[in-house]
């Protein structure tokens, strides 16, 4: 059972993961961490990214990638500037959500969510129903 994940979900979950941690050997170790943002969260991203990307705000056209490189930054997250390869321009690169915590992403979410508000988005049908 050495290398298991445990989503401590439930009463049984959390048994077992207990009963892994009493039979270890000397020297295991146990991490215990924030499970990373869901699919859900991700489809919704996505779907929202999407939607500023075609109202253009502030007369900004970039891609849905772009706006995500741009939200992450604004929230704090490094943004590594790779050059373009012959004469290209630069890209972004080091940022990835499905590294973040549950908690993380929701706050990327809300960031998202609220500055497309502020500009007056249409949201998609799938903003609605999330």
């Amino acid at each position: 059972m050495i290398g298991q994940t445990i989503i401590l979900s439930s009463g049984q979950a959390r048994r077992t993961a207990a009963n892994m941690i009493s039979a270890a050997p000397d020297g295991a170790v146990v991490n215990i961490r924030q499970g990373n943002r869901t699919p859900s969260q991700n489809a919704m991203m996505w779907a929202c990214l999407s939607d500023i990307a075609r109202a253009k705000p502030e007369g900004r056209s970039m891609s849905p990638e772009m706006w995500k490189a741009a939200f992450m930054s604004a929230l704090g997250h490094e943004i590594v500037w790779q050059p373009g390869i012959d004469g290209s321009p630069p890209f972004p690169a080091g940022f990835r959500t499905s590294r973040m915590t549950k908690a993380q992403m929701g706050d990327l979410l809300s960031f998202i969510l609220a500055y497309g508000d502020r500009h007056g988005v249409h949201w998609s049908e799938y903003r609605r129903s999330a």
